[in-house]
């Protein structure tokens, strides 16, 4: 997608206040920098203002914490010895570090760019808009905090903060109050935003969307561990989601694999994105993620993601196995192969200028995935000639499909632009159509087990049978029905975890019981099955004793209640004694204002 909007995105930083490692835990922008009080003067500098809260500052967030929280600790993702995957993380981790601070900062800077767009000169209804932005990046900075920490320190401007030297003596606040904070934050970004707004920018609905998740979960704060969850939350959260759906005129794209090719990086199903843009000059700007998780190789691209593969567990949950003969396979769910690729899966939007030509496949245009382990031959472009293929390095049988781009080719085609290490311009969906129609759901079933509403089996039903065919719409929906279509649906897109964390608010004993009886271990033989497999030409030598899932290798976990809760950053606490106090109560609406 080649808009203005994408292409000044790295321009504008410049113009931002550039981020900066402050030794204290807020990570505030440079206050003091003088080209700050030269700008904001016309609608096109308000409008550039804004840009960096769509990418950069997010940018130490999804390389370092968003899918090892979000998928890793969930049980979504095998990442080998994570301590994200035998829940032994502690403060001194440089991931929770890493993303700790990248959160403050976008707090930081969606504060500090509201202050200074209070004087803007511009056309009003530019900078109402641009305003909303900054608050709904606010919301958004902060709904990831609190579901990560739990309580957390309110920063509701910087600059006071920082002018009356007590940035590191704010306290602790208890989670409920920082819940009212962002419900206030998000009123207020939905009385500012359009309801229409420039393609990939947040509009009035996003912010409806993103509220409607929120009451979701804080319907559970208070609820300690009873199973009962506040009943008003919950009739917000529908009412928020339903408005929505109702009313915003925007649909689920028809093909669930669409959303995630680059050609639809801002399409309408995508309320909330950080959209990147790989400029060779900033590298914040871009996305870190394809890195992290893609095969070496895949997207022309150094990256290490050959052993960061998809759990037996989520595997199971799409009832799915490595085991399984390609051919015999039934994958009635277009969402697994849009997630996670498999011996025998071949992609037309991958690789686009390669042919893969075997005798399992046979031949076509496009990407094939044994092909790519096994032969020599066939490489996504010349920088990869001559690498001899090192074969299946996944310890479940597949890769991740999800967040790829293809090779530098299909980049350069649909982004205009070439990838580099840790840097694409693919957009990263932050709240989707499909999470509000799920959220509805989930709402209306509330504090029952089941539902019969009509409204609500028929949101469910659209995000299900989108993905599945053949699936009949039922005449009720239970609680799991729901949990598990959001498993199946944002896997891999760092939301799982803060499913379990919410469930963990009003039913901690189901949380915990969801992660115990969970397939966090790897398989055994399918390395050497996949190869014998491709060597024969197609011949499925399956042996049990030799080809099996190894619950030997589950790892050992210790379920507690205070799982479910992440350690601070022990700088943060040394910068900040008071984040290791008690958190205090905060009569949010009285205390602040916007």
């Amino acid at each position: 997608m080649k808009t203005r909007y994408l292409k000044i995105a790295a321009a504008a930083l410049v113009l931002e206040f550039g981020i900066t490692s402050c030794d204290d835990f807020l990570d505030r922008p440079d206050e003091d920098n003088p080209s700050m009080s030269n700008y904001y003067n016309n609608d096109t500098e308000v409008k550039d203002g804004v840009l960096s809260l769509y990418s950069s500052v997010w940018n130490d967030f999804i390389a370092r914490g968003y899918y090892k929280i979000g998928d890793v600790m969930s049980g979504n993702v095998y990442s080998g010895g994570s301590p994200y995957m035998t829940f032994t993380v502690n403060g001194s981790d440089e991931d929770i570090k890493s993303s700790s601070q990248s959160l403050w900062a976008a707090n930081a800077h969606a504060n500090s760019i509201y202050n200074y767009l209070k004087n803007a000169k511009c056309t009003p209804s530019v900078r109402d808009a641009a305003m909303g932005e900054c608050l709904a990046w606010k919301a958004m900075a902060y709904f990831y905090l609190v579901r990560m920490f739990g309580n957390v320190p309110l920063v509701h401007d910087n600059a006071s903060d920082i002018a009356s030297n007590t940035y590191n003596d704010v306290p602790l606040v208890q989670k409920a109050d920082v819940y009212e904070y962002i419900v206030m934050t998000l009123e207020k970004a939905i009385e500012l935003l359009p309801e229409t707004n420039e393609t990939g920018r947040i509009d009035r609905w996003g912010a409806k969307g993103l509220l409607a998740k929120v009451y979701l979960t804080k319907s559970g704060v208070n609820a300690g561990g009873n199973g009962q969850r506040n009943a008003d939350d919950l009739a917000k959260a529908a009412s928020y989601a339903k408005d929505v759906i109702e009313n915003s005129g925007k649909h689920l794209m028809e093909n669930y694999a669409d959303i995630f090719i680059g050609y639809n990086n801002c399409c309408e199903e995508s309320l909330i994105g950080w959209r990147w843009n790989c400029n060779p000059d900033i590298y914040t700007c871009a996305n870190p993620l394809t890195s992290e998780i893609s095969m070496d190789g895949f997207g022309g691209v150094y990256a290490w993601g050959d052993w960061v593969s998809p759990s037996a567990d989520l595997m199971e949950a799409f009832n799915i196995s490595p085991l399984i003969d390609p051919s015999q396979r039934v994958s009635i769910d277009t969402r697994r192969k849009a997630s996670f690729m498999m011996a025998g899966d071949v992609y037309d939007y991958f690789w686009r200028d390669k042919k893969y030509n075997n005798p399992i496949n046979g031949s076509g245009s496009g990407f094939d995935y044994l092909q790519f382990l096994y032969d020599d031959n066939y490489y996504c472009d010349d920088n990869y000639a001559g690498i001899k293929k090192q074969g299946l390095k996944s310890m479940s049988g597949a890769n991740i499909a999800k967040h790829q781009y293809g090779n530098v080719k299909d980049h350069e085609l649909m982004f205009g632009s070439t990838p580099t290490q840790q840097r694409s311009s693919m957009s990263t969906h932050v709240l989707r159509l499909a999470d509000v129609y799920l959220v509805y759901a989930e709402a209306v079933i509330g504090n029952n087990e089941s539902t019969t509403d009509a409204s609500a089996i028929d949101a469910f039903y659209q995000v299900r049978h989108r993905a599945i065919k053949n699936y009949t719409r039922p005449t009720s929906i239970t609680l799991d029905d729901v949990l598990k279509e959001r498993r199946l649906e944002f896997a891999f897109e760092g939301d799982y975890w803060y499913d379990l964390v919410r469930l963990s608010y009003y039913n901690v004993a189901k949380a915990k019981s969801i992660i115990q009886n969970q397939k966090r271990g790897t398989y055994q033989g399918v390395a050497a099955l996949y190869k014998s497999y491709w060597e024969s030409g197609g011949t499925w030598n399956f042996d049990a004793s030799s080809c099996f899932y190894d619950k030997s290798q589950e790892p050992s976990i210790n379920v507690t209640d205070a799982l479910f809760t992440l350690p601070m950053p022990t700088e943060d606490a040394e910068y900040n004694p008071h984040l290791l106090e008690e958190p205090v109560h905060v009569d949010v609406r009285a205390t602040y204002s916007y």
